[in-house]
């Protein structure tokens, strides 16, 4: 009976579970939805016991599809979005919410109501925002946790433990209270350099911002005890969290990892071109993880800072390295929204749908025959007239600023499919445009970043990984198994079953490459240049038009 490794994924909208082989093909895979409630605009809430349940079920369903047994499962690892959840000293669900509701007891990763406490935590200038890019996000922890404090007193009395999602899921799987040195160093302020097990909280920066409570009670409502990725929790699953997931008791249980950088640990450690991955050649390589938002994960041997970069976070991905973070706040939900949003989306979703396709084939096609019909030289050129500025949700990075929005430029008094289409392309290329500018701030700072280890839903997209590598003029290279997030937190189950000896060796087992998509030199580049500064100018144009409505 061959050993397999269970990966755990909750992203935004769903859970899912693949089970893996020792060197990394999935064989089966399901995915189950989970419930959100936006009560208010820039409010996002789950329920950590809807996503349990949903991971229960996708489990089953992986192990059917599979054709395997509880018995063959001989780890586990988890991944998840950044999202807090609130539990009271029962362990039962707090409310986050202003409907008051306990079920609702999860602030989502993309949650902004918090932009007033982030812009009063960023203006104390404490050496820890260092260590988050100069200026910590609204998606992350403490201003958060600040806003719960201010808004719902309640709560944060009745709250015995404020976890992150992937740590509330070790949490529920192995009854261990062991927080991840990944989600702590990266969305909680923990200083991972300093050391495990405590060692990095600065209680003079949570007195500082309002939150010095906390630090009264040396952190245990935030976390103790904190461990490296993979290292196993405890005495593994439980025998009630075993039989709600349809598993066996004992099963190994990894330290967890948030979703984007589980990415990284499916990827970056395959080979390209039938070479190994050296200390030196990582820092020509980047994780670009899409989804509903997307993340650009670095690493390199020693921290560097990068005003409006995430990090450097240490040993917050692969062990010993210094990981640098950037990302967008929407690029899948931007390009979904671009779509939806036009008239002609909803007669094309139905011409999809009768012919068994996705409305992007659809779309994709019909910029072909645009290409043709209009004489361009290459399908980018369409958009010539037409700019999207895509900061529709704010800019993570390297702006790092949630409150700016997007803008379009070049619409004419027309809502055809033909519209929708150039739009769609317009709003790809835009996402490419901001990858491109944090790609070059990384560069700036000593990164030689030329090579792209793409997954996510973006990549089951040809133009969106056209425009990436033509935008970006790097190489883009793509994971054997597509589904390189599940992968990713199936190396952690295969290091906590000791399988391997460690988070590296067991990349490099179980990392694959399949295909590479090179950028197109010459006249392509030359436009794309073109559009990057208007990228940059629609940006300062936005900023302008701000200046001048604040004296009215």
């Amino acid at each position: 009976m061959n050993p397999l490794y269970l990966g755990i994924d909750v992203g935004t909208g769903s859970a899912r579970a693949g089970l893996f082989t020792a060197d990394g093909r999935m064989i089966g895979t399901a995915t189950q939805a989970i419930k959100m409630w936006k009560p208010q605009s820039d409010y996002v809430e789950h329920s950590s016991a809807d996503i349990w349940q949903a991971c229960g079920i996708a489990i089953r369903g992986a192990l059917k599809q599979a054709k395997a047994t509880p018995e063959q499962v001989a780890g586990i690892g988890i991944d998840a979005t950044c999202s807090l959840v609130c539990l009271d000293g029962n362990d039962q669900p707090v409310t986050v919410s202003p409907s008051g509701h306990d079920t609702q007891n999860v602030i989502v990763w993309m949650d902004h109501r918090a932009i007033p406490q982030a812009e009063r935590i960023n203006r104390t200038k404490h050496a820890v925002l260092r260590y988050v890019g100069g200026v910590i996000s609204p998606e992350m922890q403490t201003p958060k946790l600040l806003w719960l404090k201010e808004n719902l007193p309640t709560t944060w009395k009745r709250t015995a433990r404020f976890l992150d999602l992937p740590d509330f899921l070790t949490y529920r799987a192995t009854g261990n209270d062991t927080r991840s040195l990944c989600t702590t160093v990266c969305k909680w302020t923990y200083l991972g350099h300093k050391g495990t097990s405590g060692k990095g909280w600065s209680k003079d920066y949570f007195q500082q911002i309002g939150l010095g409570d906390l630090a009264e009670e040396k952190f245990a409502r935030i976390g103790q005890t904190i461990r490296p990725m993979g290292e196993p929790i405890g005495h593994g699953l439980t025998a009630t969290s075993a039989r709600e997931l349809g598993l066996r008791p004992g099963i190994p249980v990894g330290v967890s990892i948030i979703d984007a950088h589980a990415g990284g640990l499916g990827m970056l450690g395959a080979p390209v071109g039938h070479k190994k991955p050296t200390t030196a050649s990582l820092e020509h390589r980047l994780a670009l993880i899409g989804g509903t938002s997307s993340c650009h994960m670095a690493v390199s041997p020693k921290p560097r800072f990068i005003d409006g970069i995430w990090g450097p976070y240490f040993s917050a991905m692969v062990p010993g390295s210094w990981l640098t973070e950037g990302g967008q706040s929407a690029t899948g939900a931007l390009i979904d929204h671009v779509i939806s949003s036009h008239a002609a989306a909803k007669p094309l979703a139905a011409t999809a749908k009768k012919q068994g396709r996705t409305i992007y084939e659809l779309l994709n096609e019909r910029l072909d025959k645009l290409a043709q019909t209009q004489g361009v030289k290459f399908s980018g050129e369409l958009t010539r007239d037409l700019h999207i500025q895509p900061d529709f949700h704010g800019n993570r990075s390297p702006r790092a600023n949630p409150t700016l929005k997007g803008t379009v430029t070049g619409l004419a008094l027309s809502a055809t499919t033909d519209d929708l289409a150039l739009q769609y392309l317009a709003a790809i290329q835009a996402i490419a445009y901001g990858t491109r500018h944090i790609l070059e701030e990384m560069n700036f700072k000593g990164y030689r970043i030329d090579t792209l280890l793409a997954c996510g839903g973006g990549t089951k997209n040809p133009v969106f990984l056209r425009e990436h590598a033509d935008i970006t003029g790097c190489k883009i290279v793509l994971s054997k198994e597509p589904e390189a997030v599940l992968l990713g937190s199936a190396v952690l189950g295969a290091v906590a079953a000791g399988r391997f000896a460690g988070v590296l060796p067991a990349m490099a087992a179980m990392n694959t490459t399949d295909r590479v998509i090179p950028p197109t030199k010459g006249r392509v580049a030359k436009y794309h240049a073109a559009k990057y500064q208007v990228f940059h100018r629609l940006h300062a144009d936005f900023l302008a038009y701000r200046e001048m409505m604040k004296k009215s």
